[in-house]
Formats: structure tokens, sequence, C-alpha cells
């Protein structure tokens, strides 16, 4: 069962500093004596940070936090670890009931990392599942423009045992520097257990982070 409230329009990409997104994309070098790779990440080129066919560096996930004291278990793999002409970078997240009863989780998009971005504002997590076609770059996956979405409190129900999967694909921001930027990046989001009103019971803070090279 799902439920919504809280309807409103918030602009989503587009907003974040031009500043952070010039160091989100940095490697820790300053200089060709400190790079084992040159060709830059936006550009066509072979070796690990840009492999040879695809569009983008590939995809780790580098650490992810311990569980929550919730009775729901998040988690997240990774599904697609390069960008290709045709598809960005893909991730599965899931979250498992692991308690002896159903529960109520919320906000239901936020908890599955769609419409996230990470800590920088350069990286940012979509529907993978969805018909939607959004407006980025072709081979490169840097969104052109913001996105307006219904800012919304849904929720829905987990039943004892059993999981919520959704799959989220990794876009740049209009703040990115290049297409998808080379860098360790977080992302972080909250998870809600709701009671029948809706409003939220008891929460915590989960998050990942993943490595582009």
């Amino acid at each position: 069962m799902h439920h919504t409230r809280r309807r409103y329009l918030r602009f989503f990409g587009g907003g974040g500093s031009v500043l952070i997104a010039g160091l989100a994309g940095c490697t820790g070098g300053s200089g060709p004596d400190d790079s084992p790779n040159e060709t830059p990440p936006e550009t066509n080129g072979s070796g690990e940070t840009r492999p040879e066919g695809t569009g983008g560096p590939g995809v780790t996930i580098a650490s992810t936090d311990e569980a929550p004291d919730l009775p729901v278990e998040p988690t997240v793999e990774l599904v697609r670890d390069t960008a290709t002409e045709d598809h960005p970078p893909r991730l599965r997240t899931t979250l498992t009931n692991t308690g002896d009863e159903p529960v109520s989780v919320g906000e239901g998009r936020a908890v599955h990392f769609e419409y996230v971005a990470d800590d920088s504002g350069v990286l940012t997590l979509l529907p993978g599942d969805s018909d939607s076609e959004y407006p980025a770059e072709a081979d490169c996956w840097r969104l052109t423009e913001g996105i307006a979405i219904t800012e919304e409190y849904r929720t829905f129900e987990i039943d004892a045992g059993e999981s919520s999967s959704r799959l989220v694909d990794l876009y740049a921001t209009p703040d990115a520097d290049g297409c998808l930027p080379v860098g360790e990046y977080r992302f972080e989001s909250t998870i809600g257990i709701v009671g029948d009103d809706a409003e939220a019971e008891s929460s915590a803070a989960w998050g990942f982070s993943i490595s582009l090279e």
C-alpha cells in the first residue's frame, strides 16, 4: 500500500557551487607527473579512468554504513559498473524487513536513493526502471538542466521477511566538471519508519560511498 502527503514542486539539480564541483573532480594529483593516466575522464581513451568503448569511468562501491537500528536493513549493489553509449552506470538499492511484522517506510523515493545527490552535489541518482527520459548529454550522462519533481512524502509497506528493491542510474549534475568526474562520492539519505498517520515514529541516516576511476 502506498500513501502520499505534502505535495509541491522542487527544482532538482543545477544549483550547486561551481567551486565545489571542480574540487570534487580532482583525484589528488596537481600535475602530469602525479597522474598515471592523463586522458581526461570526459574524453574517449583507454585505461582505467575511462574504459575504451564506454561513456565514463568505472564505478565501484567503496564503502557502506553499518545497518541502522531499525526493523529494515538497507543494502546497495552494482548492476552496471560502467557507462555505455546507451546507458549510464546503474545500482540497485534494497530494503529488507528483518522484523516479524509489516512495516511502512518513508520517504518512499529517498529511502531508495531516487533523486538523491552526493554530498558535493556533482552526482545524482535517478530512477532507472521508469519510462522517463532525462535531459542528459549523449555518451556523457551529465544533465543539461535541472529536473523539477513533486516534493511528496510517500510511504510504502514491506511485509515481514520481504524486500523492496529499485534500480537507480548515476548521472552527473549540470554543476559537474566534465562528464562523470573521477573521485570518491558519498550518498546519504534518511530512512523513516512511519505509523498509520504517515508520521515518522523512528528514523536513521544511512549511506554509502562510490569510487569513479
